[in-house]
């Protein structure tokens, strides 16, 4: 299981994300806009939303960190909720009591855990103390 810290940006990703991956002497190793996802995704993404970026991962030796601007139809932009703790799993049991064990009591699911388009499974949920997840279960090839 890997760990690691997803943060929010309102509007400006790419620029905060290049800006720690020169402070921190990494590099932008993936970057995705929403336009970039796939037609039937797409579809679902108003039009001022299409330049915002969805993904970008920096990596700096061992340490990674990975953001997108924030989007989200039922909450609006705040500090506070501008990170999650992104769990990356190659155990699809371990994945499904992850997703199931923090968004349990009070727990809200923001996205059920299901297929992601880029494979694999994903799924984000906020616990019952406030504290924002990202569950993802690694594709299995083979």
């Amino acid at each position: 299981m890997q760990v690691s810290t997803y943060l929010h940006f309102n509007g400006n990703c790419k620029e905060a994300m290049t800006f720690y991956a020169d402070v921190l002497g990494g590099e932008m190793t993936m970057f995705m806009q929403f336009k970039d996802a796939p037609e039937e995704v797409c579809e679902n993404i108003p039009e001022e939303a299409m330049e915002l970026t969805m993904h970008c991962t920096v990596e700096a030796g061992d340490f990674s960190i990975m953001g997108s601007d924030f989007f989200n139809e039922n909450e609006a932009f705040a500090k506070g909720n501008n990170f999650a703790v992104s769990i990356n799993t190659e155990d699809e049991n371990e994945a499904v009591a992850i997703f199931n064990g923090l968004s349990s009591d009070e727990g809200v699911v923001m996205m059920p855990f299901a297929d992601a388009f880029w494979g694999g499974k994903f799924g984000m949920l906020r616990d019952k103390y406030g504290v924002n997840w990202m569950v993802s279960l690694e594709e299995q090839i083979g």
